[in-house]
């Protein structure tokens, strides 16, 4: 295997993002890989890395590695079938992608999370959700409860439904959108704790606050302390981690009514810029040495 000083790396990131966040997540971690003596390319995913015509065509060669900052799913599996070692993988960021997805896929495996059920499938614009569809939403979740788009990040797309009236409206809304229902968690309104996970370990944990939101979100205006977790927690999280091949993410926690933590989501490419500067600890530093570790001589 190379050594650390031989190997070259790709950092793929979203080409149409604003997110500020996630254009500092690509160049924090190409600074990291450079301390280190690992030349990095960050690159904008425009370029139509992989192309077939019967045959696979993968445009990063003399690429050791690629750090997956996106979440086009086609790239990345071109890129992972292509023989190139992937953070995160193919199948791990699929998971993570849509909500309810990774809903399922730590269903049956002892976490805990919110009761969801799954936004009904249409086709027809011009179709609407029967009585009986919102009859069993509200009897299996009650009021408030939370609608969330399966597809979104930073706080985006979850609304907080307060009546029939206006669960009729949202599901009408998102019609022909993936969505789901989930059972509004009381205890934790305003509050959570996100967990970042390097290498199937608990990294460090901040505890986010909103002082106007049922959602907690630093990109919403919540505000971010160090959080210590408890030996059941840290477990809870390295398990999500390991159940769904996660090399790197952030796991979002809820306060649970009896005093339990619930698992709310998981991110794959979890923007890790207002924990630096709450935690004070180096995320790109600690997946940079992670991924690197991969290739060292044994």
């Amino acid at each position: 295997m190379k050594g650390n000083k031989n190997l070259k790396g790709a950092i793929l990131v979203n080409a149409y993002t604003k997110i500020e966040a996630a254009h500092r997540q690509g160049e924090r971690l190409r600074a990291e890989f450079e301390k280190r003596g690992v030349q990095t390319d960050l690159l904008a995913n425009d370029f139509f890395a992989v192309s077939v015509d019967g045959n696979l065509h993968c445009k990063l060669t003399g690429y050791d590695f690629c750090v997956y900052l996106d979440k086009d799913k086609y790239t990345l599996q071109g890129i992972e079938k292509a023989g190139i070692p992937l953070f995160n993988g193919y199948a791990a960021i699929e998971a993570c992608d849509d909500k309810m997805t990774t809903c399922l896929a730590l269903a049956n495996c002892g976490i805990p999370m919110p009761l969801t059920l799954s936004g009904t499938f249409c086709y027809e614009k011009s179709a609407a959700v029967s009585e009986q569809s919102l009859d069993m939403i509200e009897s299996a979740l009650g009021y408030p409860l939370v609608v969330k788009e399966c597809y979104g990040s930073c706080g985006k797309g979850v609304y907080l439904v307060r009546d029939r009236a206006e669960l009729k409206e949202k599901s009408a809304e998102l019609l022909l959108v993936p969505h789901l229902y989930q059972k509004f968690v009381s205890s934790s309104y305003g509050r959570d704790v996100r967990v970042i996970v390097i290498g199937k370990k608990a990294f460090g944990a901040m505890l986010r606050e909103s002082q106007g939101d049922f959602r907690s979100n630093v990109a919403l205006g919540g505000k971010a302390v160090v959080y210590t977790l408890s030996k059941e927690e840290k477990e809870l999280c390295e398990k999500v981690a390991a159940l769904l091949n996660l090399d790197y993410c952030g796991i979002d926690l809820l306060f649970g009514d009896e005093g339990n933590m619930l698992v709310c989501e998981v991110n794959s490419n979890a923007f890790f810029d207002g924990f630096e500067h709450a935690t004070g600890k180096n995320v790109a530093g600690a997946y940079a040495e992670y991924i690197l570790s991969k290739f060292e001589k044994e």
